[in-house]
Order: structure tokens, then C-alpha cells, then sequence
């Protein structure tokens, strides 16, 4: 039996103008691509050593982290939820792995996985007052945010340091020539972009964010996936704290993460998340970190001084929201 020429045919190209148009949607959806673009064009202007191959993997290792936790913090912002604890637990986290590889001699992945246990431990506690109890996710993740940070200090009220070079592996190590904790941020980023986009248990999460009511009438789990979204994100912290414990080889309870709440849910607003939920994208997510991460490392080079810096941080975050809020209305 002969094959039909539709049949062999291969797919005919996309025209130069198709790949416009879908450049032109993709800027729509995400309007801070143009705002990501031309401030790296000032800086790199301003300080010509901005794009240095150097300074870029300065960048990307710095932004990993946040990427890390902002990712499955994405995910539950869009199923409807808030999570203002992180900072406090990438604290308790951070802290609980040093001890394990330090003071207890364990190895460095008994000492992470210690790590991880304790994050997610606060995160089940925030999703079960939260997603089983009913109570306001951002009453109960603000107190928990003080609570966890009291916790460490109790806990551990002395500094902590000399990890060990086996726990170092993991934020100085380079895999395939790139460093550790950016190839853990990839990792991350895909997993977070494939389940959001591929599978039921995304589509679920927008639901949930959309109308819980009638997300729990079509049968689907409205406590359960929020709860494991809690979870994953409290592990998530506690990991960014192990690392930069790792990186630092040091680590204090009163400052370890002070503020990291505010930078991370400052790149999940930029990146489009609503904060009402229901909507948003990993890669979405992924501009407004590397945008945080970009303003902060050019702001740096050019001098400016810690609280400009800061400033300059909380009006990214309101510009951000408007343009995210108003682009898509003003270009359809």
C-alpha cells in the first residue's frame, strides 16, 4: 500500500512572521521581558562589565537560590495560598542541616535530608491549620514567620560554622561546568513548568485558585493539594538554606533569611502571579527572579549604596504588579 504524500511530508516550517507573532504574545503574557532587556542594556552601558561571562554566573548562582523557593511558593500563590514563613524556615532549615554535618559529624546527605525533614515539617503544619482547619494562610504563615524564627534561636542561639568539605559540595561543587545550586534551580524550574503545564494535578492547582467551591464539586481534592504544596515549599526553603549554609560555611539564626520572604514573594508578583490566585507560569516566575537578580548585581557594581538598593526593590515590585496588571488590557 503506498503512503499518501500528507503523510510523508514533513511539517512545513513556521514563516518568519508566525515566529513574530508568537515573539509579540509571549511579550503580552509577559511584559517584563521588555523591562528585563533594557535594564540589563543600561547596565551593561553604565558599568561595561555587566554581560562579563563572570559576572552572568555570579548572577545565575545568586538568583538560584530564589528560584529554588519561588517556584513551588508559584504554585501555591495560584492554587489560592500564601506562604510568609520561608525566610524563617530557610533559617531552621539551613541551621538544622549545618548542625547534623558540623557538630554531629553526620554525612552530607543525612545532614540535608535532616534539613529538608525540618522544612517540610513546617510546612505541614502551615497547610494543616491552613487547607484542613480553615484558618487565613497569611495570619497563620506571619505568625509562623515569627514563631519558627523564635524556634531557632532557642534552639540554636550560638552561631554555627565548620561544616565540613563534604557538606561544602553542595554549593561549591560544579556539575558539567556549572555550579550546584544553579543546576538544582534548573531542576526545579522544569519539574515546577511540567506539572503546571502537563499534568492534572496543575490543572487542579488552577482550579483551586480559580473557584475552590467548584473545584471541590468536580471532585477534586481542594485540601490535599494545596497541603503537599505547603510541604514542598517548606522543604524547598529549608534546601535554600542548607546551600547557602553550604556556601558560607556558617550560620546564624537571627539573620539567616532575614527578609528572604519579601524577595521571593517579590519575584512571584513580578513574574504575573495573581495573588488572588489562579493564575500565572513557572517561566513567568523565572523572569522576575532573574530580574531581582539582575537589579540587585547591577545596582552593586554601580555602587549604589544597601538602602537604595532595597528601595529600588520594593518599586520594582509595585511597577511590576502594574505592568503585569495593566500591560495585557492595554495591547489585546
Amino acid at each position: 500500500m503506498s503512503t499518501t504524500t500528507a503523510d510523508t511530508a514533513p511539517s512545513t516550517p513556521q514563516s518568519p512572521r508566525a515566529l513574530g507573532t508568537r515573539g509579540l504574545t509571549t511579550v503580552q503574557r509577559h511584559p517584563l521581558t521588555i523591562v528585563l532587556a533594557l535594564m540589563v542594556l543600561v547596565f551593561q552601558l553604565s558599568t561595561g562589565s555587566f554581560l562579563d561571562a563572570a559576572n552572568l554566573r555570579g548572577i545565575a548562582t545568586d538568583a538560584a537560590t530564589t528560584a529554588i523557593v519561588a517556584v513551588p511558593l508559584a504554585l501555591l500563590v495560584i492554587s489560592g495560598y500564601l506562604d510568609l514563613s520561608v525566610g524563617s524556615t530557610l533559617a531552621l532549615g539551613g541551621l538544622a542541616a549545618g548542625w547534623l554535618a558540623g557538630t554531629q559529624g553526620q554525612s552530607p546527605a543525612v545532614a540535608v535530608l535532616g534539613g529538608l525533614a525540618v522544612g517540610a515539617a513546617v510546612g505541614a503544619v502551615n497547610g494543616i491549620l491552613c487547607c484542613y482547619l480553615g484558618l487565613s494562610a497569611f495570619i497563620v504563615t506571619l505568625g509562623m514567620l515569627t514563631a519558627v524564627r523564635g524556634l531557632a534561636q532557642q534552639l540554636f542561639p550560638l552561631p554555627l560554622s565548620d561544616f565540613g568539605t563534604g557538606f561544602a559540595w553542595l554549593g561549591g561543587a560544579r556539575i558539567a561546568g556549572v555550579a550546584a545550586p544553579v543546576v538544582i534551580a534548573a531542576l526545579v524550574v522544569v519539574t515546577g513548568a511540567m506539572f503546571l503545564a502537563l499534568t492534572p494535578g496543575g490543572r487542579h492547582v488552577f482550579a483551586i485558585g480559580v473557584n475552590r467551591e467548584a473545584a471541590y464539586l468536580s471532585g477534586i481534592n481542594t485540601r490535599r493539594i494545596p497541603f503537599l504544596l505547603f510541604v514542598i515549599t517548606g522543604a524547598a526553603a529549608a534546601l535554600t538554606g542548607a546551600i547557602r549554609a553550604s556556601v558560607l560555611d556558617s550560620a546564624v539564626s537571627g539573620t539567616s533569611g532575614a527578609g528572604f520572604e519579601l524577595t521571593v514573594l517579590t519575584a512571584v508578583l513580578l513574574g504575573g502571579v495573581a495573588l488572588s490566585g489562579g493564575s500565572g507560569s513557572v517561566f513567568g516566575v523565572l523572569l522576575g527572579v532573574l530580574f531581582l537578580g539582575a537589579l540587585q548585581n547591577g545596582l552593586t557594581l554601580l555602587g549604589v549604596p544597601t538602602f537604595w538598593q532595597l528601595m529600588a526593590q520594593g518599586v520594582a515590585l509595585v511597577a511590576g504588579a502594574a505592568l503585569a496588571y495593566f500591560g495585557p488590557r492595554t495591547i489585546r
